[in-house]
């Protein structure tokens, strides 16, 4: 039995044996393989230091600022015409933001009455995020988040201040048009009701004194390029979320005054029956707004982090 055994596995080990020792045409043996002097690369260190090459999820605060002023720089190259589409995109997105504001956290005027914080909060967290959110996913073109990210790409030298005020005139012009569109079918649609938010809302905005309505135009668009550029540091979609989230919900809850969702709320409730004159909405309302988004965008967010990270004045200091 033995000797059967034996009789069967011997030919089995020779067959194993030379399948396993065996070289093929265009395998090179490795014992004469060429040795390489070319140094690992970057990614086999990575792997080899059990690291890894794939795109942090948050870039470091340095790669943020970089990034941000790379963004500023693409913008301004863009023609008229592109900043132009892409503004009435951003426009109706942040008008879609303001509407569903509007309807669900300005329909609860009891809940204002008994706890009026829990109102603000409410009326902040739904609306103005996903505006924005859309806006920067699908590349829109934001005045207030341009006033942060085109002014760097000109402290940096990467553009010309003819081209900032290209994407500043051309954007803003777009979001004026996307806005006061989606107003018009918002107010055509119907769904609102009888709800006095929207004339309300509109009426307080444009009763404010022109300094009240500047600081609030300043102290919005902290908030807001905070999280525009918080969001390009982020490389995943739920980061990019969560970045834009915190910071314009709690400008929406604060009461203070974005340029471009005035450019929706106001006229809806002049569209509405609210007293307002275009003189006063202009006069009142936007220019002392859009002077403080500049502000709070080019100084309040770039200025502090462009002379931190980047070049800002480094000629006057040398």
């Amino acid at each position: 039995m033995v000797s059967f055994r034996s009789s069967l596995l011997l030919p089995c080990f020779l067959a194993t044996t030379s399948y396993a020792l065996a070289i093929t045409p265009n395998a090179q043996s490795p014992a004469f393989t060429r040795r390489s002097n070319a140094p690992p690369s970057a990614s086999r260190v990575m792997m080899m230091s059990g690291g890894s090459t794939a795109t942090p999820d948050l870039k470091a605060p340095a790669a943020i600022y970089d990034g941000a002023v790379a963004a500023g720089a693409a913008k301004a190259s863009a023609s008229w015409a592109k900043v132009f589409k892409l503004g009435i995109a951003a426009g109706c997105h942040i008008g879609f933001g303001s509407y569903l504001a509007i309807t669900v956290g300005g329909a609860c005027p009891q809940l204002a009455e008994a706890n009026p914080g829990l109102q603000k909060i409410i009326f902040g967290a739904f609306g103005l995020p996903f505006g924005l959110i859309m806006t920067l996913v699908t590349g829109g073109e934001l005045f207030t988040g341009n006033t942060a990210l085109v002014t760097a790409a000109v402290m940096e030298g990467k553009t010309t201040k003819a081209d900032l005020v290209k994407n500043w005139v051309s954007s803003y012009a777009g979001n004026l048009v996307g806005s006061l569109f989606l107003a018009y079918l918002a107010y055509k649609s119907g769904t609102l009701g009888n709800a006095p938010a929207s004339v309300a809302i509109a009426t307080a905005k444009c009763s404010l004194p022109f300094e009240t309505a500047f600081v609030r135009g300043i102290l919005c668009n902290w908030l807001v390029c905070m999280a525009v550029y918080m969001a390009s540091g982020c490389a995943s979609l739920a980061g990019k979320m969560v970045a834009v989230w915190f910071p314009i919900s709690a400008f929406v809850a604060l009461g203070l005054d974005h340029s471009v969702a005035n450019m929706f709320i106001i006229p809806l409730g002049m569209l509405r029956g609210a007293q307002i004159s275009m003189g006063d909405f202009v006069v009142k309302n936007l220019i002392p707004v859009t002077l403080g988004n500049i502000v709070g965008g080019a100084l309040c967010v770039m200025g502090i982090y462009g002379t931190a990270f980047g070049k800002w004045f480094a000629g006057q200091d040398e």
